[in-house]
């Protein structure tokens, strides 16, 4: 390996270096200058939320990039080519996301890691395809982004929500035994299609029957009003699709009602941030996420690499992001080409070791072997339960 990389420096130092030749001739005396090509970066874009709200969902994926391309630059990058990253932020806004999508792709960009929220990453998916790019999102779960086979250059390093769903629901009524569940979601592409795959697998279990389907309107201040259909429809439990800041909200409102109906969300609620703002009322919550792969020997080192640059445990979705990058960074490798279609091959057919194990893609871009798991707010901290 030491002698790949020795070589493969050379090669970089050669490509990068413009080379004068000096040649002294006797008979005339003249200087022949030859200029070589500049090697050109493998450039990744890593597009997601990084102000707002959401911001602590898309801050981790851009440190978790940093950190694998400082490490494979300091291995003398990619088959000799340094690794450059394009950084955007779409503020989980599909609006924004296109035009966040339309720049970077103008830059020339080779591959990109995001976007974080499905429905941002619907909202580019059709400009990447256009242009030739392939994106691979650590988080946005969204069955249709792969299920649907519109996006064939997508991929992503998480289960999608009908796994998700199914497991909420199968939690509810087989471990916590409740029969009565409130369906809630905040409208969007993501909380919506969490919501309504909950309430098929409900509908269809005879253990169990949806009292309360409700959407809710995201940057509310006040949710009273669904509040209180919760409490008069008997709800012995509420399933939520959708972010933090609702869930937060909707919990809070419920506790200081006095209601101790069960609450169940996903991965969008399983964020530090929501027990920050929740607080006291966070306790007891609980929220599907990605399975705790912490004791794979590669998290471990990306956790620590993490906390010696930044000064802090990483946040959200890291470990899935820096898989992602790992896996895009591993396809130009292995293909020796940026090339869209030797990417999506390689990542199709190669397996590649990650935090999250060792990975490859199915035919409709999900990674084959990640799932999700239960986790519940104990003391401050969210801990697996199942």
């Amino acid at each position: 390996m030491l002698k790949r990389h020795s070589r493969v420096l050379a090669i970089s130092i050669a490509g990068m270096l413009a080379i004068t030749l000096v040649v002294a001739c006797s008979q005339k005396e003249e200087t022949v200058v030859v200029q070589k090509e500049e090697v050109k970066p493998v450039k990744i874009a890593v597009v997601g939320p990084h102000s707002g709200d959401l911001a602590s969902y898309g801050i981790p994926t851009v440190r978790a990039a940093e950190l694998v391309m400082e490490r494979r630059n300091a291995l003398c990058g990619v088959n000799g080519r340094s690794i450059e990253l394009v950084v955007e932020d779409d503020v989980c806004k599909p609006e924004i996301a296109t035009s966040s999508a339309t720049k970077v792709a103008g830059e020339g960009v080779h591959a990109v890691l995001g976007h974080i929220c499905s429905g941002a990453t619907k909202a580019a998916l059709g400009i990447y395809k256009d242009t030739n790019l392939v994106a691979m999102s650590p988080s946005a779960t969204n069955p249709a982004l792969t299920q649907s086979g519109d996006y064939p250059n997508f991929f992503r390093t998480i289960a999608s929500d009908d796994a998700q769903a199914k497991l909420e629901v199968e939690f509810a009524l087989g471990v916590l035994k409740v029969s009565k569940i409130a369906v809630l979601h905040d409208k969007g592409d993501y909380g919506k299609g969490l919501a309504e795959f909950a309430k098929g697998f409900i509908e269809a279990d005879s253990r169990g029957e949806v009292v309360l389907y409700e959407g809710v309107t995201p940057g509310a201040v006040d949710y009273s009003a669904v509040v209180n259909k919760i409490d008069q429809s008997g709800a012995e439990a509420v399933i939520f699709g959708g972010y933090h800041p609702e869930a937060s909200k909707i919990v809070s409102q419920m506790r200081k009602k006095g209601m101790t109906t069960i609450f169940i969300s996903d991965d969008g609620v399983k964020d530090d941030t929501f027990i920050k703002v929740a607080g006291e009322y966070a306790e007891g919550v609980y929220a599907t996420g990605p399975m705790d792969t912490t004791n794979n020997p590669l998290a471990i080192e990306a956790v620590e690499a993490h906390k010696k640059k930044y000064g802090e445990d990483p946040g959200a979705f890291f470990l899935n992001a820096y898989a992602a990058a790992q896996a895009l960074i591993n396809a130009v490798e292995k293909s020796c080409s940026t090339d869209y279609n030797d990417i999506v091959n390689v990542l199709r057919n190669e397996w590649v070791a990650t935090p999250l194990g060792i990975i490859k893609f199915d035919e409709r871009g999900d990674a084959i072997g990640v799932g999700f798991a239960m986790y519940q707010v104990k003391n401050g901290a969210y801990e697996e339960v199942i």
